[in-house]
């Protein structure tokens, strides 16, 4: 046998070795512990579901409910982001592009995007601005600027005075159609990722007269809110914080709080909620961000340091930028969202974070196959109908007494005793960040729940897996029906697609009824004894699978 040979053979059984070995861990089943007592319980969750973006700032007047997979039924706000202006298609007036008239109103586009949420049962959470074109005028024939990165007006206002009446005059268009009363539930934004200088800066592009833009800005709007809607009107910022920005977000927070009001004089500025962004880059690539305790602590804690100590915090966008494909265009993800089940457990993750946290919402995209939420229902809707089913409940003491060895999986629980109904809620997941995961995970939970009765207790599971996502069919198949990467605008991972071709797209949808039969969540009841409070549940998680226990008597 030659040198050759011999380094041959020597190579096939390292390989062989180490195939074997990768095959062992990664088919190793976890076994792990929770002990859950509810006798400890903390503060009461919020619905952490409970918001839904529109990027164009526009929402269907009559929107067409998905009776079937409604996430309407949880959702409590929609948010339209920059309703207000910055280009033609969003500045509220009948001629835009008209600079010699600045008082020709036209509400009736928001006015109809309002109409169309309340019809779903939500309330609007409308983000004020960009700037409209024609009230920034002579600054933008001064620099001679173009639209921004996003295709809006990225400058301040020549005369804040001038939009203050702009704004005060929207607020008095929504509470003539809407009545006082009912505009008083609704929520109110300034802008979109504040200190991204994408979205906004002054025209200098200098980061603190940028940031003294945006605080007179903010100050008017609110100021204009104020003025109508009353001084409780529940407003707030929304910044990037997950990555640095023209300037620091920290600045804005002192100046609400102790800084000087540049519509009133006085000092501070009402601020209600501070949000931020949160993207992870994709699939198999996420860890890079700031996390969102880590967000979340930035902001509360920068908050509270100046007295802001009632706010609420949420994530006003984001969560998976990227697909691992690209489309024709842009690998971007539209919903956000991956279609695999490893998106179900992502998802169980950052809502266990923000439970531990106390953070208030994260807004979604699309839930559904197909824009404006039609169509079959992608893995996240599963997880966010039943997270947002513990609204109401308190967290209750859960930690892990015994878990398993694979590398970098993070199999975790939650649990949460919801008084007012006698309801136990679990969620439990098994995660690890990789699409082709294949450890399974044994998990135990030994219960003390003294607000139970001796005797029999009934358990209802929910199995977010492979076996409710159509996804992993589809993925399998559409190369077989014509669905090259070629033919997506963004990203094929996308479970939403944008489509880069209208005869594929068209028949993609014609295949929405073919794939409902791989979406069918199928909840198992079974009885367990308690004795004394305690009784003890078992389950086996899929890689990448979510379960929902709810428990009653």
């Amino acid at each position: 046998m030659g040198f050759k040979d011999c380094i041959a053979v020597l190579l096939a059984f390292f390989t062989g070795v180490w195939g074997h070995i990768f095959n062992f861990f990664n088919n190793w089943v976890n076994d792990y512990t929770f002990s859950v007592d509810t006798a400890v319980l903390g503060e009461t969750l919020p619905n952490v579901k409970s918001n839904l973006n529109r990027f164009g700032g526009r929402f269907p007047e009559d929107p067409i409910i998905n009776e079937k997979y409604n996430p309407y039924e949880f959702i409590d706000y929609i948010q339209l982001m920059e309703c207000t202006g910055g280009n033609a298609d969003r500045d509220l007036f009948d001629a835009p592009d008209d600079f010699s008239v600045t008082d020709d109103y036209n509400f009736e586009p928001l006015l109809a995007s309002c109409r169309g949420i309340l019809k779903t049962g939500a309330k609007p959470l409308l983000k004020f601005g960009n700037v409209p074109a024609k009230l920034s005028r002579r600054t933008l024939a001064q620099t001679g600027a173009d639209l921004g990165a996003f295709n809006v007006n990225i400058f301040p206002p020549d005369d804040y005075n001038e939009y203050y009446g702009y704004i005060r005059a929207v607020a008095n268009a929504l509470v003539e159609e809407f009545t006082l009363d009912e505009v008083r539930t609704w929520r109110f934004g300034v802008m979109t990722e504040y200190e991204n200088i994408d979205w906004f800066r002054a025209p200098s592009g200098d980061p603190a007269q940028t940031l003294e833009a945006y605080c007179k800005l903010y100050d008017h709007t609110v100021q204009a809110l104020i003025d109508v809607i009353g001084p409780d009107v529940f407003v707030g910022a929304h910044s990037m914080t997950c990555s640095e920005g023209l300037w620091d977000e920290k600045e804005f927070i002192r100046h609400c709080a102790v800084g000087k009001n540049y519509a009133t004089g006085e000092t501070g500025s009402r601020v209600c909620y501070l949000s931020s962004s949160y993207y992870e880059t994709s699939p198999e690539k996420a860890g890079g961000s700031k996390t969102v305790p880590e967000i979340m602590r930035e902001l509360k804690d920068t908050a509270v340091s100046y007295g802001l100590t009632d706010l609420i915090y949420g994530v006003d966008e984001g969560r998976v930028l990227l697909g691992l494909r690209s489309g024709k265009t842009s690998a971007e993800l539209y919903s956000r969202t991956a279609g695999y089940t490893w998106q179900a457990a992502f998802d169980a993750r950052l809502v266990k974070q923000m439970f531990d946290t106390g953070m208030n919402y994260f807004s979604s995209w699309e839930y559904c196959s197909l824009p404006e939420n039609h169509g079959n229902p992608l893995i996240t809707y599963f997880v966010a109908k039943h997270v947002a089913d513990f609204e109401g409940a308190r967290l209750a003491e859960t930690e892990i007494k015994r878990k398993g060895g694979i590398p970098k999986a993070e199999v975790e629980a939650s649990a949460a005793y919801d008084e007012a109904n006698g309801v136990l809620r679990i969620m439990a997941y098994n995660y690890k960040n990789k699409l082709d995961y294949r450890a399974g995970a044994e998990l135990t939970f030994k219960i003390n729940a003294p607000q139970l009765a001796d005797g029999e207790a009934q358990v209802t599971a929910y199995m977010i897996d492979d076996c409710v996502n159509w996804f992993d069919e589809w993925n399998a198949e559409r190369e077989a029906l014509g669905f090259t990467d070629d033919k997506f605008a963004w990203s094929p991972d996308d479970g939403c697609p944008i489509w880069a071709d209208d005869e594929a797209r068209l028949k993609y949808e014609s295949l929405t009824e073919t794939y409902a039969q791989y979406c069918r969540e199928e909840p198992t009841v079974t009885a367990v004894q308690v004795k004394n409070g305690a009784f003890t549940l078992k389950t086996e998680l899929a890689p990448n699978a979510v379960v929902f226990f709810e428990v009653r008597q």
